[in-house]
């Protein structure tokens, strides 16, 4: 059964790495490259489109316009890239905040027989963008932790509900502790797991049915679904 999927990222942000050589990238064209690679059964729906401004609404407008763009959708692929976050302007300002916080939430809409139905909350993946060198390494850094690989996670580099959800797995067995008493997180540890482009788009469902599996198993995790 196909999925139907909802983007949500930085239109304008051209601090990626170049799909094609000589041409420049914004985050739109990963977007657009990945519809090109979505299964005929999978839909797709687009978040922030160019020079929209959130400061101009009400909360209740904003929410009344993603209603029809999230509402429908079961799972939320959320794009990381270098300048998504618009420094000075507060988060509420943005799209990607209100649209991470819309999809966590479950809400109600009538259907055309006005009956209410409710939405679940939607599946949900970090999928991280390389940035100009073509490095992960702002958000995703390779490092040596307990004498093994590890990879240290810049959540400083995200909108606070993003980063929230993230190593908010309930579990104890997710984490463990060596160097100096840091805590080392293991496994699937984050509702919001990440995972790099490169990866990503050579098996997107993969990564989207490993998001499924979460939301199916939602109660293992500390959900946080409102803006700050």
């Amino acid at each position: 059964m196909g999925k139907k999927i909802f983007v949500s990222y930085k239109y304008s942000d051209n601090q990626v790495k170049n799909l094609r050589s000589g041409e420049d990238s914004t985050v739109r064209d990963y977007v657009d490259d990945l519809m090109t690679r979505i299964d005929n059964s999978d839909d797709i729906f687009k978040g922030e489109e160019d020079n929209e401004d959130l400061s101009k609404y009400e909360d209740d407008t904003i929410w009344s316009m993603l209603t029809d763009r999230i509402y429908d959708s079961s799972v939320t692929v959320v794009f990381i890239s270098p300048g998504m976050k618009e420094e000075g302007k507060l988060e509420r300002d943005q799209w990607i905040p209100w649209e991470v916080s819309y999809s966590l939430k479950e809400t109600s809409r009538k259907n055309k027989n006005g009956q209410a139905i409710t939405s679940h909350s939607n599946a949900m993946v970090a999928v991280v963008l390389p940035d100009s060198n073509g490095s992960y390494s702002y958000y995703l850094e390779p490092r040596t932790c307990c004498d093994s690989k590890c990879t240290t996670h810049h959540t400083d580099k995200l909108f606070s509900i993003i980063s929230k959800n993230k190593f908010n797995r309930i579990k104890n067995e997710s984490k463990r502790t060596c160097d100096n008493n840091k805590s080392i997180w293991t496994g699937t540890c984050s509702y919001i797991e990440a995972v790099k482009w490169e990866d990503f788009i050579k098996d997107y469902k993969k990564y989207v049915d490993k998001a499924v599996e979460r939301q199916e198993n939602i109660g293992e995790y500390k959900i946080y679904k409102e803006l700050d």
